[in-house]
């Protein structure tokens, strides 16, 4: 009776016929990566980055921070993460916690939830399959908001120090108005988002 051996050749051997069975899963990665402006003044930033897998698999993933200061104090906080998991461009989960200056939120949408049936889609400006919708869910209350979306005319906007021509559309929500920018690509590149009070975030790439 002869007593089986692996040498690190047969085991090289063996690893590769194991990979040869597995399914291969190619990912692709995109990030947006904003500063964030109240009213001109820089007051943090906020960072999207989206995994694409093959069969149309997405997840993204959100962090914000941002930090008003008044006088060197900082007088309001805010902080939120959110991860979402897409089937093309159908909202299948979503994970998101928000810290609102103490005020602190949390939302769970699980596979199945009733909020998410059809093809549910979220505030996601990096798609712009969300310029058709009549209702986005807004991760941060877990709420479906009724919006309109409208194209606006086609201006000129920062992007990392250069001037680009690009094409703009408002989204109208309940209690804010967001301007969006796209590059001649289709890329999100921008946003300009009216708050209650008149103040104006804006978000440009960094």
């Amino acid at each position: 009776m002869h007593e089986s051996r692996c040498t690190p050749r047969r085991l090289r051997t063996a690893l590769a016929l194991i990979a040869l069975t597995l399914p291969v899963c190619s990912l692709a990665q995109q990030v947006w990566s904003f500063e964030a402006f109240l009213d001109g003044k820089p007051i943090g930033q906020h960072v999207f980055t989206l995994e694409t897998q093959d069969g149309g698999a997405r997840s993204l993933r959100s962090d914000a921070r941002f930090d008003v200061k008044l006088l060197g104090i900082t007088v309001y906080r805010y902080r939120h993460q959110a991860q979402e998991r897409w089937q093309g461009d159908c909202l299948k989960s979503l994970s998101a916690d928000t810290d609102d200056n103490g005020d602190k939120l949390a939302v769970r949408l699980e596979p199945g939830d009733p909020l998410l049936a059809g093809c549910a889609m979220s505030f996601a400006y990096w798609n712009r399959a969300i310029l058709k919708q009549r209702e986005l869910l807004n991760a941060q209350t877990g709420k479906l908001e009724a919006v309109r979306i409208e194209p606006l005319p086609a201006a000129s906007i920062d992007v990392r120090g250069q001037s680009v021509e690009a094409q703009r559309w408002r989204i109208v929500a309940l209690k804010q108005r967001i301007d969006l920018w796209y590059d001649g690509g289709g890329r999100w590149v921008g946003l300009d988002g009216t708050l209650e009070g008149g103040k104006l975030l804006s978000y440009r790439l960094r």
